[in-house]
Order: structure tokens, then sequence, then C-alpha cells
């Protein structure tokens, strides 16, 4: 009981150093993905700054996040699928590997060739969307229950703080040594990172040998109806497509460092760092402000996709370079905290045999819509100017039509605690006014207590008493 209490007092970096030092595995799997995500931004300094300098079009910019993240949606049936049906340490290492090859031949893409660029980022594009979905289902496996809040924060902040580090140092090799030198370096990334993976003892994934293996039509199917079923799992879904859509004011990063500000690849550089440093810092106030508390997560959700919106409204007017990446941290303090917060919330509900699947079709939501998004920005940057588009992209920011669904995920908790209940209205008496007043409704879409833990799908304990007081006991079979 007092190891319990000092782990839920255990905060911030403390509890994030003491989880890496205790479990191995963890730490090679964190490690393996500091690594890889670091070569990642080496490669996407240099790629931007590559394209712009060429075409110098904010729209081309847009194609190539189109050309990153639309395989990954089109993937997503096969990755799912794969994520559950193999085991995710080999997938993994398969990925690094292929992914490596592919780095480097960017080595070949000429001022001439620059369509090489966006079909070799495709393909790149195309392994990711199965490692990044079996990364995320795997830390369930890999963690304890009790650990798992933290290793989702130390894990969101992996994508922050490499995005800080290794952007502000893609574009310093970049303008210094040559886009060439940041290829290599992601191509020896992606190979440090199978080595460490290689070393992983624990499994990745449960033992499926005795299970009935369906095919990928009716595995997709699977996963479509679960998540339709299930308002939790569909609204922490909705909540990153929704970020996905006002996010396509990213592609303007590189337009504002290089042509609003005149700063090329190492203000470039700058501004993607200080949205690693935001999206560093934002899972952990993400976590300390919900807690263990499951009926603060979604407030909190909601106070993040708001703090992300205004802060790309102060970039659109920002005076500065400098005004500009603070503007861009606060951005990602809110952007970082709502990614880890959904992910934590979809590891707790979605058992592990469809985890894979659920993970790799909620990428492949926020990949489109980014996508989409991303394009939209571009070609409007180009018509109107960046910083009009900035402010236009995040006024109507869509985080209220998810409201519906979040509030759903509320009365799903008594539908999940007792499913055996008859649906519709129950009368507990029989002809007396003051017994039908006490009349327990249940409905289709679930009890509409909001004292329940959503994620646990139980009641409360005062809840489960007021319950056991108000039923009859000529009905109480009904709920055996």
């Amino acid at each position: 009981m007092a190891e319990r209490r000092q782990r839920e007092n255990t905060a911030g970096a403390t509890a994030a150093s003491s989880l890496l030092r205790r479990n191995r595995d963890f730490r090679r799997l964190f490690v393996a993905s500091v690594i890889s995500l670091g070569g990642d931004w080496f490669l996407f300094v240099a790629l931007g700054g590559l394209v712009l300098q060429v075409t110098g079009e904010a729209i081309s910019v847009g194609f190539l996040i189109v050309s990153q993240e639309l395989p990954i949606f089109i993937a997503t049936p096969w990755a799912g699928w794969l994520t559950d049906r193999f085991d995710r340490r080999r997938l993994m290492i398969v990925c690094d590997v292929a992914r490596t090859g592919v780095c480097v031949a960017f080595l070949a893409i000429g001022p001439s060739d620059l369509w090489l660029a966006y079909v070799l980022l495709a393909v790149l594009s195309l392994f990711t969307a199965v490692f990044d979905p079996a990364s995320s289902a795997a830390i369930p496996n890999v963690v304890d229950p009790a650990d798992l809040p933290t290793a989702n924060a130390l894990s969101g902040s992996l994508w922050g703080t490499m995005l800080a580090v290794g952007a502000a140092l893609g574009g310093i090799v970049s303008a210094v040594f040559g886009r060439d030198t940041a290829f290599l370096v992601d191509a020896v990334s992606f190979a440090a990172s199978a080595i460490l993976l290689a070393g992983i003892r624990r499994r990745l994934s449960e033992d499926r040998d005795r299970e009935e293996h369906v095919g990928i039509l009716a595995a997709t199917v699977e996963t479509a109806q679960y998540a339709r079923r299930d308002h939790r799992v569909r609204a922490l879904i909705s909540v990153k497509a929704g970020f996905g859509l006002a996010a396509g004011v990213l592609a303007l990063v590189a337009v504002f460092a290089r042509q609003v500000f005149v700063a090329g690849d190492v203000g470039f550089g700058f501004l993607l760092a200080m949205r690693g440093v935001g999206a560093l810092t934002g899972p952990f106030i993400g976590h300390r402000l919900a807690g263990r508390d499951h009926e603060r997560l979604l407030p909190v959700i909601a106070t993040a996709l708001a703090v992300f919106g205004v802060g790309y409204m102060l970039l659109g007017v920002s005076p500065t370079l400098l005004v500009a990446g603070f503007a861009i941290c606060a951005a990602h303090l809110g952007g970082g905290a709502q990614w880890v917060l959904s992910t934590y919330g979809l590891q707790r509900i979605v058992p592990d045999r469809i985890r894979g699947r659920i993970f790799a079709f909620d990428f492949a939501m926020i990949t489109l819509s980014l996508a989409i998004s991303s394009l939209v920005a571009s070609a409007l940057a180009d018509a109107i100017g960046g910083a009009r588009v900035g402010c236009a992209l995040v006024v109507p920011h869509p985080g209220r039509p998810h409201h519906a669904d979040l509030r759903r995920m509320r009365r799903t908790a008594g539908r999940a605690a007792f499913p055996d209940l008859p649906r519709g209205r129950v009368a507990l008496g029989r002809g007396r006014r003051r017994r039908r007043r006490r009349v327990l409704r249940l409905r289709s879409d679930g009890c509409r207590s909001r004292s329940r833990p959503w994620l646990s799908g139980l009641p409360t304990e005062r809840h489960a008493r007021r319950l056991a007081g108000e039923v009859d006991v000529r009905h109480a079979a009904l709920a055996a």
C-alpha cells in the first residue's frame, strides 16, 4: 500500500525517470523511438527547405505533407490487420530496416528530380503506418497498469522532445553540412532503432496462436463496428480527427520562416523546435491537470483544443520570428496534451485483440484530415497570404462538433456495468405514485449519472448503494 501511495504521489519528470530505470523493455522501446523520431525531423526539415527553395510556392510544402499523410490513411486496413495478427516487435524491426533503405535512396534526389522526394516520402510513410500503431498498441503490454499514464505522458513528450531537438539540429546541419547529411542521419537512426527493438524480451502482443484469424476485410468491418458501437472510442478518435482539420496551418510554418521572416532553414528549424518545446511540455501538464480522475479528462481535452487554436491565431499576427516561436509553443502545449490524453483513453478502453486496428484507424483519421487541411491551407496561402490563412483555419476550430459524443461517453458506463438489464422504463412498484417516482430509467444510450468513471465502465460506490436501495427485491434477478 505504501509503495502504491508513493507511486501515485510521484509526478512529472520524477515518475518518468523512475519508470525508465525500472522497466528495461520500455526503456529500449522509448530510446528506439527517440532515435527514430529525431532522424525523421532531420529529414522533414531538409525536404521542406528543398522543395520550397526549388519551387518557391507554399503548395509544394502542402503536397509534401500530403505525400507523407495520405499513404498512411490508405494503408490503414493492412496496417491494423498486421499489427493485431503478427508479433509487433518483429513487425517494427522489419519496418525500421525497410525505412533505412528508403532514406538512403533520398541521396539520389536533385533539383531536377524533385518528384522523387514525394514518391520516396510516400513509401516511407507506408512503413510508418504499420510502425506507429504497433508501438502505441504495445505500450500496455510493456508497462504495468499503474504506470500507463506516466508511460503515455513520456511517449507523448517524446514526439515533442525530438521535434525540438531534431528540427533545430536538422536546420543547422542542413545549412552547414548540406541536406544529404540529414538524409544519412535519418537512415542511421532507423538502423539503430531496429537494433534496440531486437533486444526487447517481453511480448508486445498477447499470444493469438489459438485464436481464429480473420481476413483484412472482416477485420476492417469489425473495427468499424466496434468504434461505432462504443461512444467513448468514437469520441476519442474524433478528437484527433478534428485536431487534424485545424492543424493544416502547420504547412504554413515553412512559409512563415522563409517568406515572412526571411530566416531560411534555420528559422524553419527554430519554429519547429518551439513547436517541439510545447509538445514536450503539454503532455505532462495535461497529465497533471487530469490526474487519475477520469471525469476530468474530457474538460482538459476541450481546454487543450482551445489553447491550440488561440496559439495559431497569435502566429498569424506575430511581428517577429521570436514572437511567432512563442505562439507556436503555446499552441502545442494544447496539442500535445490532447494527443496524449486521448491516446491514454483508447489504451484503457480497447482490448488487446483489436487495439492495433483501433490505433491504426485513429492514425488514419488524423492523417487524412491533416492532409486535406494542409493542402487547402497551402493553396490559400499562395492566393491570399499565410497570415490570413493561419487565422482563418483556427477560428472555426472543429472541437465543438464532438461535444455530443463526449457527453455520451459518460452515459456508456451504465450500459457497460449492467448489460443484462432490460431497455426502456422498468416499474419497480405496483400502483403507488410514491413507488413510481422511484422508477429506474434505463435508456438505450446508457445511464445519465455524471458521477461514474467513464473509462472503467463501472458505477461509483455511492451510486451502486443508491441502486441497491431503489431496486425492488422481486426484480433483482433482472440484474443477475
